[in-house]
């Protein structure tokens, strides 16, 4: 099979012929049919992303869709000709998504939403893993708060305000200008990234804070969070808690704080049904047209890998896809 390897640091990406692999027992092998390429994968190619633990030469990419091409002993979930998705390598020595095939463990896979498209459903796993850890999880959203996203458009951003809404919570995120009408028709009520938080709050919640925050940003924005969520009851979860932080406003709100580490599964091995626990949720959301991603206006084909990936490292609107 054919594999597109990355051998140093932001390297071309190398066709290379490899013997197709075998499913063991508790795997499939699917036929890729739509990568979706992240942020994250484009810190790998770079050297800047020693916690997915991908050293190079490598296959990168963590997100998939394809069809069940065989699967190993025992497997029930799945039967060759299946349509599935789901974050299942690129990180940690696991072989990634820039390939004509790759091997699964069952319980990182989901069947694909039949409303949504192949590369609508590749576009889908890491975001909306990374959301529903967050929102669902850990800080159990439900119907009646408000919810605060940052960077409502970006890609964990975009997964967020929609599940937000489809579990009946109002929902508001932060985003610039020129990407406010995205918001808008969902039903988000959009804030301005530059507005301050003592603005934003006192004209949304009367100066109480929202009942959760979603940072997908880190750095300063992590900091207002922590000045942005409710007193008691409020609580900030973060994908993306780079940098140094006081946590004295957070205390002095008596407000509380999550982490997410959607790797981690990947990483270590531990949990992996969740995710496919997650993604069949999810699914059942996009069936019910409440969760669709936002894909970037121009389609790539692997034949243009590297300029997905400088499209995706300068930032996109909406989410690159590499169609197979």
């Amino acid at each position: 099979m054919k594999t597109y390897v990355v051998e140093v640091t932001n390297g071309p990406f190398q066709e290379v012929d490899v013997t197709k692999p075998e499913p063991r027992p508790g795997q499939v092998l699917v036929r890729i049919c739509a990568s979706g390429v992240n942020p994250l994968d484009t810190k790998i190619r770079a050297g800047e992303a020693h916690h997915a633990k991908q050293p190079l030469p490598a296959v990168l990419g963590l997100d998939m869709a394809g069809i069940v091409e065989a699967k190993g002993p025992g497997v029930t979930e799945f039967q060759p000709g299946d349509e599935v998705f789901g974050m299942v390598g690129g990180v940690g020595g696991l072989q990634g998504t820039l390939a004509e095939f790759v091997v699964a463990d069952v319980g990182l896979l989901a069947p694909k939403p039949k409303t949504l498209t192949m590369q609508q459903a590749a576009a889908l796993p890491l975001a909306t893993i990374t959301t529903w850890e967050g929102l669902v999880d850990r800080a159990g959203v439900h119907a009646g708060q408000t919810v605060l996203v940052h960077a409502g458009v970006g890609g964990v951003g975009y997964a967020a305000v929609q599940i937000a809404l489809a579990f009946g919570s109002k929902v508001f995120a932060t985003v610039s200008s020129d990407k406010r009408s995205i918001l808008d028709a969902l039903g988000v009520v959009a804030i301005d990234r530059n507005a301050p938080v003592e603005e934003y709050i006192a004209e949304h919640t009367g100066g109480e804070g929202f009942d959760i925050v979603y940072d997908t940003l880190g750095g300063q924005v992590l900091d207002a969070s922590f000045a942005a969520v409710k007193r008691y009851t409020g609580h900030v979860v973060s994908c993306l808690g780079w940098g140094m932080h006081s946590l004295a406003p957070l205390s002095f709100r008596a407000a509380t704080y999550s982490g997410v580490f959607t790797l981690m599964p990947l990483l270590t091995g531990m949990h992996r049904a969740h995710h496919g626990e997650i993604l069949q949720k999810a699914g059942n959301l996009a069936g019910q047209s409440q969760l669709k991603p936002l894909l970037a206006e121009r389609r790539f084909g692997l034949d243009e890998i590297a300029d997905a990936y400088s499209m995706v490292a300068r930032g996109s609107r909406g989410k690159v896809v590499i169609e197979h």
